[in-house]
């Protein structure tokens, strides 16, 4: 297995010697990369996702995101940490969600399904057309993803950037969550301007692992809650949204379980 100064952070060895940053460089390793965090990053690189891991882009109590390159293309690497403490953040539906596909029970076998999840749904929002980043691949607590950003860096979260036209940005949620909502059979669930990355004028839709069906009994309530978030985030910004025309807009209508048909 290489080194991790190897794979992770060879540019930042190369052009930073000062201890302060290696004194960081080090607390991230000893944070996110053990053994076996080592181990898949040390596959994903055998089998040609990525060549290296460079910098991170945001870290977490759950886990970190992390710029990589693969030849002359930028990835992000996406590191969850192996603890209970990663459940305590957990919804309890995505929780359920997840022990019910999942047949393991111990916290490191469902981190992997979680992981697992992320990529799955990513993939299936790609397929609907809805703006999130494509799946490259995944082992372990490691996800491989597509990087939102330029050589200068990561996009902004919705939160943090500068919003010229809020009336865009609606016409574009109502894009992006109809197309979730009615394509890929799927609701968010923890919808904000928090885990919506905004580039190049367009949102693109993160974290979306605790998604659920579109027929889940939760689906309504949580639809709704990402609507009305969204809904002050605009208002905020000086549109003023009914929050029930965005929710018929997006397709509330066909949320929520089946109606029995009656005989």
């Amino acid at each position: 297995m290489p080194r991790a100064e190897d794979i992770v952070f060879p540019r930042q060895r190369e052009r930073f010697e000062d201890r302060r940053k290696e004194t960081h460089q080090r607390k991230l390793l000893d944070e996110f990369f053990d053994h076996g965090t080592l181990l898949a990053v040390s596959r994903l690189v055998s089998h040609g996702l990525i060549d290296s891991i460079d910098f991170p882009v945001s870290t977490g109590k759950e886990g970190g995101v992390f710029r990589a390159t693969k030849n002359n293309e930028f990835r992000a690497v996406k590191i969850y940490r192996i603890s209970n403490a990663t459940f305590r953040h957990l919804p309890p539906h995505a929780l359920e969600e997840l022990r019910r596909e999942s047949s393991v029970r111990n916290f490191g076998g469902l981190i992997y399904a979680w992981t697992r999840r992320e990529h799955t749904i990513l993939g299936r929002l790609k397929h609907a057309g809805v703006r999130a980043p494509l799946p490259f691949g995944h082992y372990r607590n490691v996800l491989v993803m597509e990087f939102i950003g330029t050589s200068d860096g990561a996009a902004p979260r919705l939160q943090d950037a500068l919003v010229e036209n809020p009336g865009a940005l609606y016409e574009e949620l109502v894009r992006e969550i109809g197309r979730m909502v009615r394509d890929a059979h799927l609701v968010h669930g923890d919808l904000s301007p928090y885990n919506v990355l905004w580039f190049e004028g367009h949102a693109v839709l993160i974290d979306v692992a605790q998604s659920v069906e579109r027929e889940h009994p939760a689906a309504p309530a949580l639809l709704r809650r990402d609507i009305v978030n969204f809904s002050k985030f605009l208002g905020r910004l000086g549109l003023d949204v009914d929050p029930e025309e965005f929710l018929r807009e997006v397709g509330g209508d066909l949320v929520g379980p089946p109606t029995p048909v009656s005989e």
